[in-house]
């Protein structure tokens, strides 16, 4: 695709990466045929082909004089569910996650958002990557929940006990993010990470200081604040990469968004002196837990019952980290029959806060995701991402659960 982006954005780091991206795309449009907004609504400017020839048009300043289709355009960037399906669909290996960051960072700057919608997205990045204001909050609403709004009181989740968190007695020793949400949503997801690995020779512990990856500022449009949350987990598991007795084998990720998030902490901070170096060597040790417990000897761990299960592989650890097949190969190696699934590239429609931010596109989404994982009657819906449980559980009857759940044997 050729070019002719604004001089002052040519010379900036976002507009360099935009403009190599770019120019991969050769507009074949075999990403719209995997695309889930495009499935749904049809219209070219709201699947990935569209959006980056809308994206084009903003740094090339054809919307500079015309208002309403800057904010047509900044409607279509915001209806992506950043899946990342095109880029697995992609023969060219157009990176549009990172071009669609790019774009909408520089159409809210262009186009500006109403008060509602900036202050809604404003409150997001300040309650949701704060795990303790958070954690007061869903407490809050626990307590409070039959006085809730119907909508609202759906998407309080119940307690879910963390269990027992073996102490440190291994050699082996591996870092666990614990996030912004999910201790407070489900930390019996960490807590049961922690006891398989126990089984299996490696002590899982946490940096007190580590947090939000920093995914929810990037991608509601405050990259300086995402920034931030990247240096500070840095900071945090740095100490552990040296430690005397043994540094530390891998830093896991047991939420798949987070998971690819931390992948990238090597592209974030590429132009920072201080951080570029250790960011790299963070994006290096970061794995899926999949990635891990999959050259361990699982097979210890099998249970005596044979589940039916319907997988939910996430966008984030499909699409984003490229991981497919591994979580697979394990529970089927462990006996449990895994049902199939169709269109299982397609998103559920969590995504971060899109669920909250497009709620009409996510339930649909949802429904059209629950009636394809339930089609055959399993007993539970696994997957391994916190977004994707709790939004996929608000609408279904069945158990849904974080497939290493069934690993360890304790909740079995």
């Amino acid at each position: 695709m050729q070019t002719q982006i604004l001089t002052a954005l040519r010379q900036t780091h976002e507009g360099k990466v935009a403009e190599d991206i770019l120019r991969r795309c050769v507009h074949c449009g075999f990403c719209n045929a995997t695309c889930p907004t495009y499935q749904l609504l049809g219209d070219e400017n709201d699947g990935p082909r569209g959006r980056i020839y809308l994206i084009k048009q903003l740094m090339e300043g054809q919307l500079e004089n015309t208002p309403d289709s800057g904010r047509k355009t900044l409607q279509h960037l915001d209806r992506c569910l950043l899946c990342r399906s095109c880029e697995t669909t992609c023969p060219s290996g157009v990176e549009y996650g990172k071009l669609l960051d790019i774009g909408r960072h520089i159409a809210e700057k262009h186009v500006g958002r109403d008060r509602a919608d900036k202050t809604l997205r404003k409150r997001l990045r300040t309650y949701l990557p704060k795990s303790d204001i958070f954690s007061i909050g869903l407490s809050l609403g626990r307590t409070f929940k039959p006085l809730l709004p119907e909508k609202l009181a759906n998407k309080i989740t119940a307690p879910r006990p963390a269990g027992h968190w073996p102490k440190a007695r291994h050699d082996r020793w591996i870092l666990v993010l614990d996030g912004c949400v999910q201790p407070a949503l489900s930390p019996d997801i960490n807590a049961a990470a922690a006891r398989v690995f126990d089984k299996l020779g490696i002590s899982l512990v946490t940096a007190p200081k580590a947090g939000c990856c920093g995914a929810v500022s990037q991608h509601l449009g405050a990259p300086e604040d995402a920034l931030d949350y990247m240096r500070r987990n840095i900071d945090a598991w740095w100490p552990y990469l040296s430690r005397k007795e043994g540094a530390v084998e891998a830093i896991l990720t047991t939420a798949s968004g987070c998971g690819v998030m931390i992948k990238e902490y090597a592209h974030h901070l590429r132009h920072d002196p201080e951080y570029a170096i250790k960011a790299e060597r963070i994006s290096h040790l970061c794995k899926d837990i999949a990635e891990v417990i999959a050259k361990e000897n699982y097979q210890q761990l099998a249970p005596n019952k044979a589940t039916r299960i319907a997988w939910h592989p996430p966008c984030t650890l499909q699409h984003g980290q490229k991981i497919r097949g591994i979580v697979e190969n394990i529970l089927l190696d462990c006996g449990f029959v895994l049902l199939p699934v169709a269109d299982e590239h397609l998103c559920c429609g969590s995504a971060g806060t899109y669920s909250i931010l497009q709620p009409e596109l996510s339930q649909q989404l949802r429904s059209n995701k629950l009636a394809n994982l339930t089609q055959h009657q399993p007993e539970a819906i696994v997957t391994a991402n916190i977004g994707c449980q709790t939004h996929l559980q608000e609408g279904s009857d069945l158990p849904v659960m974080h497939w290493i759940h069934l690993l360890d044997q304790t909740n079995i």
